[in-house]
């Protein structure tokens, strides 16, 4: 299959080697990725915030990028980004686009997913060969669980990981706090729901945390490091992209005193 790789604002920015990993896999699997380079942001932030209108160009560009009747499939490390491009999209296109962004939204919609969806739904395929000897622990965030409703299929994914100790997450399925800009105007009720999600954390004694969505990641992983837990986030594309003979690697950090 050709399959188009949407790299996301956050993982172009500051989360490269999520995006990077998936192309790994992807590639590893037999697949060709395509990857649009004249890509940009899939208007998710200004939906999510009130500004409907707004990212009609934006809707516009990703259904030209991607539209392309030579790519079989879509996929993204981002169940939030999948989610807009799914049930976002055809709202603005209905709302203030014309019939041609309409057609062009309802062709790439229907073959976007997220990575747990592309690989177990479309590609048939729960063990990718990871190996990943450390302990691990699975936060779903709230766009893949409750938008996207990938369900078990991150689970089922790193269950086959070799030599993996995945551990549950108590009140797994609890927000994060993050949600985009709520973490801006709420920041006393994102940072409360950001320590239950970290002691949450904590208390199964994993080496990393890890989820579909960079920017839960990013929030989760920002109250990590400020008590210094040496637990680290993970984006799953990169436990997945992990092998025996090309294994990820932790970079050092500074742990809390002893």
């Amino acid at each position: 299959m050709r399959i188009g790789l949407f790299a996301t604002c956050l993982g172009d920015t500051l989360f490269p080697d999520a995006v990077r990993a998936t192309a790994v896999l992807i590639a590893r699997l037999g697949h060709e990725v395509v990857f649009p380079p004249a890509q940009t942001c899939c208007g998710q932030m200004h939906v999510n915030t009130g500004y409907q209108r707004e990212p009609v160009p934006l809707v516009r560009n990703f259904a030209e990028q991607f539209g392309d009747p030579s790519i079989d499939a879509v996929v993204m490390p981002s169940g939030s980004c999948a989610g807009s491009v799914r049930h976002q999209h055809p709202i603005v296109a209905e709302r203030y686009g014309d019939a041609a962004l309409r057609d062009g939204v309802a062709t790439v919609r229907a073959k976007t997913y997220e990575l747990s969806e592309l690989l177990v739904d479309v590609l048939g395929a729960t063990d990718v060969g990871a190996h990943f000897p450390h302990r691990v622990t699975y936060h779903p965030t709230c766009h893949s669980l409750r938008m996207l409703r990938v369900g078990e299929k991150p689970l089922r994914l790193l269950r086959a990981v070799d030599s993996i100790d995945l551990v549950e997450l108590p009140e797994a399925d609890a927000c994060c706090g993050f949600g985009g800009t709520f973490a801006v105007k709420n920041a006393d009720t994102s940072g409360a729901m950001l320590q239950d999600k970290v002691g949450n954390i904590l208390s199964t004694g994993a080496d990393a945390c890890t989820a579909g969505d960079s920017s839960c990641l990013m929030h989760i992983g920002g109250g990590l490091s400020r008590i210094r837990s040496g637990t680290r986030t993970l984006h799953l594309a990169q436990i997945l992209a992990s092998t025996r003979t090309s294994p990820f690697v932790f970079p050092k950090t500074e742990t809390a005193a002893r």
